[in-house]
This record gives C-alpha cells, structure tokens and sequence, in this order.
C-alpha cells in the first residue's frame, strides 16, 4: 500500500499536498466511519503523521512498530486512538481489495500501548461545584449565559456537542417535571434527562435577557455582550469552563470532568449505577465504573 500522503484538514477532507486517489478515497472512508467530529479530528490527524513518517517507504508491520516508538511521548490513550484509526485504514484496504487478509491481519497486529492503574479523571466535590457556579456574573448577558452552560454540565452531565446543539424547543414540561426530550448523544443513542428547578431557573434567566423563545440555547457573543451567530460552538464551551475553573484555583479542567462531578455526586447521593449509566447515555454500565472509578461496592468518590 502506498503510504505518501501529508497533514489533512478533518474539517474539509482536503490534503495540503499531492496524494494518490486510492490514499484519498481510504482516507476518506476511515474518516466516514467515525460520526462523532472530535474522532474525525483524532483520526484525520493520526493518519496525516502516518502518512508523513511513512513517505515513500511501503507499509509493513516492522515500519509500524518504529512509527509506534515515535509515540512514546504521548499518553497511552493517545497512541492508543492513533492505532485504532491505523487499524481502520488497513480493514478498507482489505475491503477494497488492495490488500489480502493474511497481509492485513499482519498490520494490524501491531500492540496497543499499556494503560497501567485506573483512569479516574477529574471532578469536583459538592462545595467546589457551588463555587464554580458562582464564578459567572448574572449580572450580565454573558454571565447569564455561561451560567447556563455550567449548570447544564453539571446538573444534566451532558457532553459539550449536546449542550451546544440543544434547542429551546427540547426543553419541555412532562409529567410534572422540566426534561430535555429526546435527547441524542454518541453513538446515536436516544435519552430523556431530568432539568433541575435550579438550572431552568438559570435557562428561563438567560433566554429572558437573550430575547430569545425558540432555536438554539446557547449563542455566541461579542465582547460588548452582542448575540453575533446561532450557535455556540463546543470548544467556546470548553473555554468557559476552563476559564471559570481556573478562578476557583483548578488547573486543567474541561466541561467532560463535570460530567464525572455530576456522575460522582449522584452515586455519592445514593444513585444506582444503571441511573447514573443511563444518565450519561452510556451503553455498557463498565464505561462509568472503569473509567470513573464508580466501584459497585463504595459510593464514596
């Protein structure tokens, strides 16, 4: 297999350099098997410094394990994702015929890097979540806003794309209760997710000052506190969340870490874990437990 290809823009699938049409076309369908953009990303970049390492040379198993040492700087998640997404370009070339099964089951052999302990992640404790909501200034516009978005992190725990797709419309009264209906996260799975009173407060706040009755929730504003577009996107969330957990004194805090605040307090509170998986739209209940530390027998974070 011809291996010569360069750095790629996920975004638009176009190569900054001269590749071969049968490189584009298994570049391409490596890239459609992934639905979530931040895999895209992951993988569009694993396969561009692929490519790059490889130049000319063809692709064997003893060119992939030197392209692995290469790696060694980064965490063992990491290498691991870049060679999941190897693994996939070889499963299309042998699907497509330009490789054989035996050669293919050769490439793919090549290890996954060692995750040693349990990967727990960050999150907060009851106190540091008070304090971290206190942190916006409802005062204004903007305040009222990334109000919003921490709370729905933290009392919905719903992913960053979720948040930033959400519509006013799915917000709705049932049975008593304020939800979000027909919610659809990764993997296309479809949930319900209980609104706490405290949070459509903040909603209610925010689309108020907004002028706001229908469409997304959340939009982006200018410096002077403008709406100037229609969606908000999941990397300004990601900021505001960094940013407001730096002036609480955490360090290297994302908007994920709050789903893991939202899951751990719930168990801490007495939550089953099939709520708590449910709550996160997860698939299997060992995604919450072996990556959060969510231990079946102690409910202490």
């Amino acid at each position: 297999m011809s291996t010569s290809l360069v750095p790629v823009d996920p975004s638009s699938q176009k190569s900054s350099f001269a590749i071969t049409q049968a490189q584009a076309i298994l570049r391409q369908m490596v890239l459609d098997s992934v639905q979530s953009i931040h895999s895209k990303r992951n993988y569009a970049k694993a396969l561009d410094d692929l490519f790059a390492f490889c130049a000319s040379r063809p692709l064997s198993r003893a060119l992939l394990m030197e392209y692995r040492t290469t790696m060694d700087h980064l965490s063992p998640s990491t290498i691991n994702v870049r060679l999941s997404a190897i693994r996939k370009l070889v499963g299309e070339a042998r699907r497509n015929g330009m490789i054989g099964l035996e050669e293919a089951a050769n490439l793919s052999d090549v290890p996954n890097a060692r995750q040693k302990g349990t990967r727990l992640g960050n999150w907060l404790t009851r106190e540091q979540a008070k304090e971290l909501l206190a942190v916006p200034d409802r005062s204004t516009l903007k305040g009222k806003r990334d109000y919003v978005i921490i709370a729905l992190l933290v009392g919905c725990a719903l992913r960053r794309r979720e948040l930033a797709t959400l519509n006013i419309e799915d917000i709705q009264l049932r049975e008593g209760r304020w939800v979000i209906i027909d919610l659809r996260g990764k993997g296309g799975r479809i949930r319900t997710v209980a609104v706490p009173i405290w949070v459509k407060q903040g909603i209610e706040a925010w689309t108020a000052a907004a002028k706001i009755d229908k469409g997304r929730l959340l939009l982006p504003l200018s410096k002077s506190g403008k709406i100037v577009g229609d969606e908000l996107g999941d990397w300004a969330i990601w900021s505001v969340v960094e940013q407001s957990s730096k002036q609480i004194g955490i360090e290297h805090f994302g908007a994920h870490d709050l789903r893991r605040t939202r899951s751990k307090l719930c168990r801490k509170s007495g939550g089953d874990l099939e709520q708590i998986k449910f709550l996160l739209g997860h698939s299997s209940i060992q995604t919450p437990c072996g990556i959060w530390g969510l231990s079946r027998r102690s409910r202490s974070p």
